[in-house]
């Protein structure tokens, strides 16, 4: 029988909460029973939501913590507030009595209190913020995505390690391809920085990934590498592109499949399309960007989600401890 994973819950973080967070736990107890949920929240509030939603109590232990961090909070003031739900939710894991930390609250005082608490993995010079992307066969680990504006090229190697051991602990089946994006493919181009991370990737052989070179923005969901590297101000650039892109997309498409009687018959012919479509594109299901680079996984829901992307948020802790990622990065770490 396998371990259960003991996840800390800040139960106070993003929109709707408590309430999604809580359903989030109930959807997630669906699919799996082999996790204990510390939930850290105000005691009679999330006693009081738990017996609305007839949550089962044996996989579920309220910690009081009556202080939350609001969204309008800054990271430093944030930093000062020791009995809130996120800093006693990051401190829990902090002393081992919880495998990994999730919070859907400030990203600032989520980054900033976590680095303050959790130690650095050795020989890893900068912590970096990942997240799911889709692509034309699967899904792409893509880092960093602000937390670190500027870097050189040894961030660049360890944020190559750190995506590696993030994409083969959620996806153990696959063979990790890494590329710098970069505007060219072609090895002269880019500023000097990722030129030098090139030469180094290059040359440096790790088991854990294969370097597949640069990758230019137009290609990054066509499949051909499934962890793609760089800064945290392009990378944050880029996922917001992206994320705008795809929102425009799913509008326009609605308005063409409802302006008029015969483009209403033929959504309606093509609904079971249209809904793969859908699923494809909801980014509920892509829920879950990490903290990498840290002793311990600190994961991040997106405040605005609801309940179902919360439960994705808690797949992604689960497959973060039970795939070993702090060990891989550990383990493979070139010095």
């Amino acid at each position: 029988m396998s371990k259960k994973v003991v996840i800390a819950v800040d139960a106070m973080g993003g929109e709707n909460a408590p309430t999604k967070v809580l359903l989030g736990i109930s959807e997630y107890l669906k699919i799996n029973k082999d996790v204990i949920f510390k939930v850290f929240g105000p005691q009679k509030l999330l006693e009081n939501e738990i017996a609305k939603y007839d949550l089962q109590k044996d996989f579920i232990e309220i910690i009081n913590c009556e202080e939350i961090i609001k969204d309008s909070d800054t990271p430093l003031s944030s930093a000062k507030k020791k009995n809130t739900s996120m800093w006693q939710a990051i401190n829990d894991v902090k002393e081992k009595r919880s495998n990994v930390i999730v919070s859907a609250g400030n990203t600032g005082a989520l980054f900033v209190i976590s680095k303050l608490n959790i130690n650095m993995i050795e020989n890893i010079s900068k912590p970096a913020l990942a997240a799911l992307w889709p692509n034309k066969i699967s899904m792409n680990i893509v880092l960093d995505l602000g937390a670190n504006v500027e870097c050189d090229e040894k961030n660049f190697e360890d944020f190559a390690l750190m995506g590696a051991a993030l994409h083969t602990s959620l996806y153990p089946s696959q063979h990790s391809r890494v590329a710098l994006l970069n505007i060219g493919s072609e090895e002269i181009k880019g500023h000097e920085t990722i030129k030098k991370a090139y030469q180094i990737l290059e040359g440096k052989k790790n088991q854990l990934y294969e370097f597949c070179g640069y990758i230019e923005g137009n290609n990054i969901m066509n499949g051909d590498v499934n962890v793609i590297v760089t800064d945290g101000f392009t990378g944050n650039i880029a996922l917001k592109t992206a994320e705008g892109t795809a929102n425009f997309i799913s509008s326009e498409l609605k308005k063409a499949l409802t302006n008029g009687i015969i483009a209403k018959i033929s959504s309606l012919v093509n609904s079971s399309n249209l809904q793969k479509f859908k699923k494809r594109f909801d980014p509920r299901l892509y829920n879950g960007a990490i903290f990498l680079g840290l002793e311990s996984p600190v994961i991040k829901s997106h405040g605005s989600t609801d309940h179902i992307g919360f439960t994705n948020s808690l797949d992604v802790c689960v497959k973060t401890v039970n795939g070993k990622l702090i060990d891989k990065i550990k383990k493979n770490i070139i010095l």
